[in-house]
């Protein structure tokens, strides 16, 4: 696994468990925010292509502050090559133009943190549409 600088910028939790799980991930402050980076992604067999890099945005105030919407690059298609639904739009974030998943997943405050939001992110993507 790659070095990650900022790694003292999410919780220890959020770091042991993209570390057990050995995620290739990268940590940047935005704007107030936490950009957390997981390189190589796997999606299911329902999209193409198999593999991207996987964004989620930790807003100020996480973890009681909501995460919502995760963003992908490239671009991640149905395999039948149409859009997935709530997910053609795009949005530019640290220079890179990401592909946004509009998926409220709703949030726990006190429960939820960045393991519980992948494994809802999993669900989301198991559903293939």
């Amino acid at each position: 696994m790659e070095h990650v600088a900022n790694e003292e910028l999410i919780p220890e939790l959020d770091r042991d468990f993209l570390k057990e799980k050995e995620y290739v991930f990268e940590i940047i402050p935005s704007e107030g925010n936490i950009l957390v980076i997981i390189r190589n992604f796997s999606f299911p067999e329902f999209y193409l292509p198999s593999i991207a890099d996987l964004l989620i945005i930790l807003p100020s105030g996480y973890p009681n502050a909501a995460v919502d919407m995760f963003r992908t690059n490239p671009d991640v298609k149905l395999a039948n090559g149409s859009w997935p639904i709530a997910a053609e739009p795009h949005v530019m974030i640290h220079g890179i133009n990401w592909q946004q998943w509009s998926r409220h997943i709703g949030w726990r405050v006190g429960r939820d943190n960045m393991q519980t939001f992948v494994a809802a992110i999993k669900k989301e993507l198991q559903k293939g549409v």
